[in-house]
């Protein structure tokens, strides 16, 4: 294993540092901007000052009538990456540090035991994120490698799920739930960017019971990553017009069943569904889930039940015997 605490970031830390210092650069210069703007505002707001009865009752009733909005690009409440950019893939490439296991040796999911089949269909995998969720922050910086390499051979269908668990744990400022829904609005705007938004927001986070990004520097990410309607983007995420949707497929999930499943729901984050079986192993193991993914999809090449938990991987690298529990 290589000393790397990071192994399967497929950004570098120097292309990492990048995107954060151009996200500063671009806060900056937006507030410079909005004291700009605040300075006109109060000068325009003293000269309307007797309209101000007419115009907070109009504003009331706006808000009242203002109808929930639905981000488009969506699948059962996620986005569904199923191919990446070629920058995305460059990046998996040539910047990661190799695993453990080498990707010659490792199972491409969707793949039939004991060799690689080309009949499987693709696996599908459900991964539900809140933004503030440190398991969630491993997952993805251990598993996100291995990941790309599987969407980019046409192994797997990945589906990431915004959700909110955390809202009441960031001061008040309930930064889950607006981190969701800024990921919600880059998906409606620019779903090619939203896998490198997803990514970034869950190796850059903020700590747990700390204040987490305010929705302007949300809004600079998402214009540091390259979104194409900035202006579409910044007024979404800072007009908060997804949280509704958030809080409601969050009470969804919560609910159940997830997709592919008939009993799981959602109790904890980050929760990741393999072909409707649930992944109950380390989160910062990538050996550990890849087995379990290729255990889960041998499974249902052949129709043979799969065990909830994978075996410990075996020292030649090939999934060890499963044993048989209760479908989900």
């Amino acid at each position: 294993m290589s000393s790397d605490e990071t192994p399967n970031v497929p950004t570098s830390r120097h292309a990492r540092e990048a995107v954060r210092e151009k996200a500063q650069k671009v806060h900056a210069k937006q507030s410079r901007a909005r004291i700009i703007r605040g300075v006109v505002i109060g000068v325009v707001a003293i000269a309307v000052v007797g309209a101000a009865g007419v115009g907070i009752a109009s504003a009331v009733s706006s808000a009242v009538n203002k109808p929930e909005l639905t981000p488009s690009n969506m699948q059962d409440d996620g986005v569904v990456v199923q191919e990446l950019s070629a920058a995305a893939t460059k990046r998996s490439t040539t910047d990661a540090t190799p695993t453990e296991t080498p990707a010659a040796e490792t199972p491409a999911p969707g793949a039939a035991s004991p060799s690689p089949t080309t009949t499987a269909s693709p696996v599908e995998i459900h991964v539900y994120v809140d933004y503030l969720s440190s398991n969630a922050g491993d997952f993805e910086r251990t598993n996100a490698r291995q990941i790309e390499s599987w969407i980019g051979q046409g192994a797997a269908t990945v589906v990431y799920h915004p959700i909110a668990l955390l809202t009441a744990n960031s001061n008040g400022t309930k930064y889950s739930l607006r981190a969701a829904a800024a990921a919600a609005c880059v998906a409606n705007f620019d779903p090619d960017k939203f896998y490198t938004y997803n990514h970034e927001l869950l190796t850059d986070q903020p700590a747990v019971d700390s204040d987490g990004k305010s929705d302007a520097q949300l809004a600079d990410l998402a214009q540091a990553i390259g979104v194409e309607d900035v202006k579409g983007v910044r007024s979404c995420i800072e007009g908060k017009d997804y949280t509704g949707w958030v809080k409601d497929a969050t009470a969804r999930a919560a609910k159940g069943p997830l997709p592919g499943s008939k009993k799981l729901a959602l109790n904890a984050a980050p929760t990741i569904v393999v072909n409707g079986q649930a992944y109950v192993g380390a989160m910062d193991d990538p050996n550990e889930f890849s087995q379990f993914v290729f255990a889960v999809s041998s499974d249902t090449y052949y129709g043979t039940p799969t065990p909830t938990r994978s075996p410990s991987p075996s020292p030649s690298g090939s999934p060890a015997p499963a044993t048989t529990a209760p479908a989900s």
